[in-house]
């Protein structure tokens, strides 16, 4: 999450390697199977593995319900190659390295490269983990635009591409890399065709196979799944997807409190999925906002005694402290469960109440066009029944969710 008036991160945590393993490859699938399954809920979760992914993850991994058959994981909150180490290390941390894990996109479908920015090292960690496996979160607080003063509009094209720093062109008065002077812009990956078509053909092929039987859930940007779609534009009619992101009624989480962070990255792909023609269920700010984790539970998953239970109590101490940094107002109850709530709505819908509705991304800034990244009603769906329609959460129990959230990683810490 991005705040406009804070800008640094917050939260100190000492680095503790012997705790957390972190395999280096992406592990094969193991065929894991048993009949059970059969009754559960087939999820491929696409997600950019920061605190709240990393707990929306534990919580799939803790749910009965869930048969988590695949995770492609791409740049967001953190880069691609983060994303698939932290994937990696949460699901070996819980035993489940036999899940398989995809490389996602590693930039949006505008740009063709990606830099991690500020405000998501802010309320993630510079490893998104909240400094956990590396130890380099601190509690001070920075001035973002003072961090990019080594950045120009002129950098705004590196080896003939545009450069995307968490969701703004490099030269954006916005685009804040988190780490400005040790990250040398050359060395930006601008694609990897290979593990990238591989994450993306087996969320078409299961899509292909299983229908709505399976349940694509996105925690971080849309351009995985756009990327299906413009790739097998025939799924849609069979995709079922829950996807973290956006906002309807309430502000954004952006620097121009508009955009919410998920669609601010790619709003051309989010754009593109909202009017795609799938069964689409956006669990925005709306919702998450309202569904708030508490100091108590990092109590209890600390009174477990186990390296589980340690790791989770740190990313939520960690972001807890962000968030109160950033909105003492808002957040002086806990951290909100972003990712977190969608996992759970993917699980079971009757969490949320929802407004049907036609959907956009807006895609520029300016006079009739709206502001780039922003999420609402398209004014088109109102004239034409056959535009397709999201289903838009606007309502949750929150205590509900919050409870069976805290007790199933407390019995997950184990």
């Amino acid at each position: 999450m991005r705040n406009p008036h804070e800008h640094s991160a917050a939260g100190t945590h000492s680095p503790d390697a012997s705790v957390l393993s972190v395999p280096s490859a992406v592990p094969a699938s193991s065929g894991r199977a048993d009949i059970g399954n059969r009754n559960r809920t087939r999820i491929i979760a696409c997600v950019d593995t920061g605190v709240d992914d990393a707990l929306a993850l534990a919580y799939l991994l803790a749910s009965p319900a869930c048969e988590l058959v695949g995770v492609i994981a791409g740049y967001g909150n953190v880069d691609a190659a983060t994303a698939i180490r932290n994937t990696n290390a949460v699901l070996a941390l819980f035993g489940r390295s036999d899940i398989p894990v995809y490389q996602g996109s590693t930039h949006p479908s505008w740009a063709s490269s990606f830099i991690p920015d500020a405000g998501c090292a802010q309320f993630h960690g510079p490893d998104g983990l909240g400094g956990y496996l590396d130890g380099r979160a601190t509690a001070t607080t920075t001035n973002a635009a003072a961090s990019n003063t080594n950045m120009t509009a002129s950098q705004a094209d590196v080896d003939g591409g545009i450069v995307s720093v968490g969701g703004y062109p490099l030269g954006d008065p916005h685009a804040n890399p988190a780490h400005p002077h040790a990250l040398p812009l050359s060395a930006q990956p601008t694609s990897t065709p290979r593990s990238e078509v591989q994450g993306t053909d087996f969320l078409i092929g299961q899509v292909r196979r299983y229908g709505h039987n399976v349940t694509v859930l996105t925690t971080g940007p849309l351009t995985d799944v756009d990327a299906a779609l413009t790739k097998a534009p025939a799924i849609a009619e069979k995709l079922h997807l829950v996807m973290m992101g956006g906002t309807l009624t309430q502000p954004g989480n952006c620097w121009d409190t508009v955009a919410e962070t998920n669609i601010i990255q790619d709003p051309e792909a989010a754009n593109r999925v909202f009017h795609c023609g799938a069964d689409i269920t956006m669990v925005g700010l709306d919702v998450t906002h309202q569904c708030l984790l508490p100091q108590t539970a990092v109590d209890r998953w600390t009174a477990t005694g186990t390296e589980r239970g340690r790791f989770l109590a740190r990313l939520a101490d960690f972001s807890i402290a962000a968030n109160r940094q950033a909105d003492p107002a808002l957040f002086a109850d806990g951290m909100p469960l972003h990712d977190p709530l969608a996992a759970a709505v993917a699980l079971d819908r009757t969490l949320v109440g929802c407004l049907d509705i036609a959907m956009r991304a807006e895609t520029r800034t300016g006079d009739f066009a709206g502001v780039r990244g922003r999420t609402t009603g398209d004014p088109v769906g109102l004239v034409t029944p056959s535009m397709p329609r999201t289903h838009v959460a606007l309502t949750v129990d929150a205590a509900r969710f919050v409870n069976d959230f805290v007790d199933r990683l407390t019995s997950l810490c184990r």
